[in-house]
């Protein structure tokens, strides 16, 4: 259903920052908090002395407080103390491999000895003053693959986001999909026309003109496990579309990472970098602002669709030259899940 042995954003450093974590990922119910000296640590979500969740509790001096009896628990899920209690000879809880990097906790919920720091993705603007960014967190009720459907078929914009993003000449353009080893490319562009109005604010907070013709661009990138990157943006009808001058041209990168939670829900890490006016924070909350009415349109109708297929397991879904993109995601996916399915080749041997 997902891949385990892979990297998933699990939270940003902020949700942490005043007490414990509670967040399912990829079925594993994970409890995140700072440690010492601010170290960020992940582990089992279960207190080994009746049960209850470490998230309910509290951190005192880099210690998980259980918030029923007071077991504490250091960052290594080994228990430290409990009053009047002996409880460090209890196992230790299981325990994640999680980094603070570019603005994000990642978490990785499968084989610890597998995970690999540079795995992580790079995410220039994250670490560039050039940049600016602004984004959000929601809880979806679907499985995460119907999202990077979602994601890697723009041609929906014309419907669902006909008020802010959407415009006829985006189904009207073809999309073009290519396979880079384990990236998914999906390109479409759009000559001389009108920009929609979520991207006439955008050149307005250029300083541009916001009726002027324009050609504007969506190219869609998915990397495993379940990450979408999207450069979108308008330039002045024949200055080169995306490879207009900066003065011509507003474009930013959609940020897209999609979290498991169990086969029919997610955590949805939304955002928006932008290298226009990066210092203006007052445009980066308007645009957060429109970006997240923007997704709050898809989650409903992804929800319902989640709904419609449990509802009729057993119906088969048509696929067009629009679900190009989609299809190959899911072919990635589908082979990372079977690789991580097969036995090692150690074990092999010793059966």
């Amino acid at each position: 259903m997902f891949p385990k042995n892979v990297w998933y954003v699990a939270c940003t450093p902020e949700e942490i920052d005043d007490k414990p974590l509670g967040r399912t990922v990829c079925n594993e119910r994970i409890v995140f908090f700072r440690a010492e000296e601010g170290k960020v640590a992940a582990v089992e979500d279960f207190c080994p002395h009746r049960g209850a969740p470490l998230s309910l509790g509290f951190v005192r001096d880099g210690q998980l407080v259980c918030g029923y009896h007071g077991l504490e628990m250091n960052c290594e899920g080994k228990c430290s103390s409990m009053p009047g209690q002996r409880v460090r000879g209890f196992p230790a809880n299981r325990t994640y491999p999680v980094v603070e990097r570019h603005g994000f906790i990642w978490v990785w919920p499968g084989e610890a000895d597998k995970a690999d720091p540079e795995l992580i993705p790079e995410l220039h603007w994250a670490e560039s003053p050039d940049w600016a960014y602004g984004g959000g967190l929601y809880h979806i009720q679907c499985d995460y693959r119907l999202m990077i459907d979602n994601l890697m078929d723009l041609t929906h914009e014309t419907y669902i986001h006909a008020s802010s993003i959407g415009q006829a000449e985006i189904e009207e353009a073809a999309p073009e999909t290519v396979v880079n080893g384990d990236e998914v490319i999906t390109r479409r562009e759009m000559e001389n026309i009108t920009a929609p109005p979520f991207w006439q604010a955008a050149l307005r907070g250029n300083n541009m003109a916001e009726d002027m013709p324009v050609d504007r661009w969506q190219v869609c990138r998915f990397t495993p496990p379940s990450h979408v990157l999207i450069e979108v943006g308008v330039a002045a009808a024949g200055k080169g579309g995306i490879n207009a001058p900066a003065e011509s041209r507003v474009a930013s990168v959609v940020v897209d990472f999609i979290t498991p939670e169990t086969e029919t829900s997610h955590w949805y890490f939304w955002g928006m970098a932008r290298n226009f006016n990066p210092q203006d924070e007052a445009l980066t909350e308007r645009i957060k602002e429109g970006q997240g009415k923007i997704f709050a349109e898809d989650l409903e109708m992804l929800e319902s669709q989640q709904k419609n297929l449990l509802a009729y397991p057993n119906r088969r879904l048509l696929s067009l030259n629009i679900d190009g993109g989609g299809v190959r995601a899911r072919r990635i996916i589908d082979r990372l899940l079977t690789e991580e399915a097969a036995p090692s080749p150690g074990a092999a041997a010793a059966g």
